[in-house]
């Protein structure tokens, strides 16, 4: 049973989804189809990036990651087939493979070579389906494509280190569904710039000086729950992904507010950590 993962920006109001999937289903023999996300904002390579590169290792080697951001073909956005970790990932060559794989080796890339048999203004649906069955068949990546060691790279989106070693500038690059506000500030980063010093993370007037280990930290529980500072704590941690993030505990996007609306932080915002 191929497992066929799909993550995209089509949202879930019009037919893009669907007519994916029935195509999956009419090319794939006993296809699982599996719904990462559809809400990555449009054309979002950095968020797409994030989700994707810390979902896929949840699945089973030989699984088939279909991405569709920003998909059409143009000289500029070339269309490529990867083989990294015994995963399988087929999308647009706009930089989001370069982060899912970071700075590690792939195994395979091939730059996808069928389109002159096929007239598409649908590629997720016309081109990356077909090569996601022609995997699923065990067909090798160089007869869909050319091989290729070189894709695009978004270096912009990486946090910088200042010449003293004292600073690390990052970024906002991902909002969940609870509000918490993500940055490209990774533990590893974190901790090879800091070396255990003191720090103070700034997010526009906003400050911390602690870094917890998981939400509930941030209360001290020895206290009678009526009694306790809980309502709009603010809190800097590492998530489950590695990444420094800046929450309010218990927070509530739709009542109470989340870190996102009462930080006031967007997407690229920048992010800040002064060591001592």
């Amino acid at each position: 049973m191929p497992i066929v993962t799909l993550l995209t920006d089509f949202g879930n109001k019009d037919y893009f989804v669907a007519a994916v999937k029935g195509a999956i289903i009419n090319e794939v023999e006993n296809p699982l189809i599996i719904d990462i996300t559809h809400e990555i904002q449009p054309y979002n390579h950095t968020q797409a990036a994030y989700v994707l590169k810390n979902t896929f290792r949840s699945f089973p080697e030989g699984s088939i990651h279909i991405i569709g951001v920003e998909s059409e073909k143009t000289p500029e956005n070339k269309h490529i087939a990867m083989l990294f970790e015994g995963h399988y990932f087929i999308g647009a060559d706009n930089g989001i493979l370069s982060m899912v794989r970071e700075n590690l080796k792939a195994e395979k890339i091939v730059e996808i070579n069928i389109h002159q048999n096929v007239s598409t203004t649908f590629p997720v649906l016309d081109i990356f389906v077909k090569v996601a069955a022609h995997i699923s068949r065990k067909g090798q990546l160089e007869v869909i494509g050319k091989s290729t060691k070189i894709i695009k790279e978004l270096t912009n989106v990486n946090p910088v280190v200042n010449n003293k070693g004292d600073q690390i500038v990052g970024s906002v690059i991902y909002v969940d569904n609870y509000g918490n506000v993500i940055t490209n500030i990774t533990r590893k980063l974190f901790q090879e710039v800091g070396k255990s010093r003191a720090f103070t993370i700034f997010a526009r007037n906003i400050k911390f000086k602690k870094v917890v280990e998981s939400y509930g930290d941030a209360i001290d529980f020895s206290i009678p729950k009526e009694k306790r500072d809980e309502d709009g704590k603010k809190i800097a941690l590492f998530n489950s992904a590695d990444h420094l993030e800046l929450a309010i505990y218990k927070s509530n996007p739709q009542t109470v507010g989340s870190a996102y609306s009462l930080f006031g932080l967007e997407y690229r915002e920048a992010i800040t950590v002064n060591f001592e």
